[in-house]
C-alpha cells in the first residue's frame, strides 16, 4: 500500500461514527506512513497515531461554525490536497456525495464509507439524482450492515461492500471499570440507560413518553447520555411531565461505559441508524437491549429479535409495554441476551479493520 491515503472527516463530534473513524485511521497508519486526515474539528490529534499528517484550519472558532460550513471548508482543503497529489486515495466518512462529485471532476480514487441508513436521507428528487451520481463515482462504497447494502442497491443501483463496525471489546471492558461518582440509579428500580446525540434521529421524546407510562407501573430510572439541538425540547418535556425524579440527562461524557455497566437495561429509540455501535457496546457489557426496529442495524445485531426485543419506531406504547415486559420477565429473557452475545464475533475488530486494508490495496 504505497499511495497517499486521505481520510476525510470534517466534523468530528462524539459518537459511533467518530469511534469507527479513530479505529480505522489508527489501524491504517500502522500499515502505511503516508496517511493524512482532513478535518475542521479541534482536539482530535491526541486520538490519532503520531504518524498521521493532520490538515485543518489555523483558527479556533470551528465550534462556532455550522456543520454545513465545516463541510465546505473541509472540501476546500481536500481539493488542495488532491491538486498536490492526484494519485491519492480518499476515504470519506462525511459529505460523501460532494466527495463523489469532486472525484468525478478531479479524477481521484474515492472510497465512500456511508454511516447511516438512506431512510434518513433527503427525499428530494434532485438530491436523489446527486446521491446516485456521487455514490456511483466512487471506486467502492462501504456500508456497515447487510440491510444497508440491500437498501442502497435498491434505491441507487450501487453495489456496495458491507463491513461491520469494528468492536473494540477490550477497550470497552477497560473503560467500564473506571471509578465514577454516581448515585442516580437505585436498588429495587429498573435502571435504564440511553446513549446518543440529542437529535430528532434518536427520537428521545418517544422514549420519554414510554417512561411517562411505565413509571405508573414500576419503579424506573432513565439516564440519557448525550447532547444536541433537542436539549431544550427534551428538558421542557421532562419538566412539563414531572419526570425529574425519573430522568437524568448527562452531557459531554467522554466515557459512558461506567454508567452503562451500572445500568440494568439499554433502550434505543432511533428512527433510523446505520449500525448502532452503542448496541454492540451494551451487549459487550452484558446488558439486555430493547430497540426500535429502525432501518438499519438493530434487527441485524439482535438477530431479528432472537437476541433482544424489537419495537416499531415512534410507538411509545409498544416501547412502554416492552420495558414492563422486561421488568417482569428478566430471568426468562437471559437466553436472548446470551444468543446476542454469542454472535458478537461478527464484529471482531481486527477482522473488520483488515477488510478496509484489503479494499484500499485494490484501488
Amino acid at each position: 500500500m504505497k499511495s497517499k491515503i486521505i481520510l476525510f472527516m470534517p466534523c468530528v463530534d462524539s459518537g459511533g461514527v467518530e469511534k469507527n473513524f479513530y479505529l480505522i485511521s489508527n489501524f491504517l497508519a500502522k500499515n502505511n506512513k503516508n496517511i493524512t486526515v482532513i478535518t475542521i474539528s479541534k482536539n482530535i490529534k491526541n486520538q490519532l497515531n503520531k504518524n498521521i499528517k493532520f490538515v485543518s484550519l489555523n483558527f479556533n472558532i470551528w465550534n462556532k461554525l455550522s456543520r454545513r460550513l465545516r463541510f465546505v471548508l473541509g472540501l476546500v482543503l481536500l481539493v488542495k490536497e488532491i491538486i498536490k497529489n492526484k494519485d491519492s486515495i480518499v476515504l470519506s466518512f462525511q459529505a460523501n456525495i460532494y466527495c463523489g462529485l469532486l472525484s468525478k471532476l478531479l479524477g481521484f480514487n474515492l472510497i465512500i464509507r456511508s454511516n447511516s441508513s438512506p431512510e434518513g436521507w433527503s427525499k428530494s428528487l434532485i438530491k436523489k439524482i446527486f446521491y446516485k451520481i456521487g455514490l456511483n463515482a466512487a471506486k467502492k462504497v462501504i456500508v456497515n450492515s447487510q440491510d444497508f447494502k440491500k437498501i442502497i442497491k435498491k434505491k441507487f443501483g450501487v453495489n456496495s461492500v458491507s463491513i461491520y463496525n469494528p468492536l473494540n471489546t477490550n477497550e470497552i471492558l477497560k473503560l467500564s471499570r473506571k471509578k465514577i461518582k454516581f448515585n442516580f440509579f437505585e436498588k429495587n428500580y429498573l435502571n435504564i440507560i440511553n446513549i446518543g446525540r440529542l437529535e430528532d434521529q434518536k427520537d428521545h421524546l418517544t422514549l420519554l413518553n414510554a417512561i411517562k407510562l411505565v413509571k405508573n407501573l414500576i419503579k424506573v430510572k432513565l439516564l440519557i447520555i448525550g447532547n444536541g439541538s433537542m436539549q431544550n425540547k427534551i428538558d421542557n418535556f421532562i419538566e412539563k411531565n414531572h419526570l425529574k425524579k425519573n430522568v437524568m440527562i448527562l452531557n459531554n461524557s467522554h466515557n459512558p461505559f461506567p454508567y452503562l455497566l451500572r445500568s440494568d437495561l439499554f433502550v434505543l429509540s432511533s428512527i433510523y441508524e446505520g449500525l448502532p455501535n452503542v448496541l454492540l457496546e451494551a451487549l459487550t457489557l452484558n446488558k439486555f437491549v430493547i430497540s426500535t426496529n429502525c432501518s438499519t442495524g438493530p434487527s441485524e445485531i439482535l438477530l431479528k429479535g432472537r437476541g433482544g426485543i424489537l419495537v416499531p419506531i415512534k410507538d411509545y406504547k409498544s416501547l412502554a409495554k416492552s420495558i414492563s415486559y422486561y421488568y417482569n420477565n428478566k430471568n426468562n429473557l437471559k437466553k436472548k441476551l446470551l444468543t446476542a452475545k454469542k454472535n458478537l464475533d461478527r464484529f471482531d475488530m481486527n477482522k473488520n479493520l483488515n477488510n478496509y486494508l484489503k479494499i484500499i490495496n485494490k484501488c
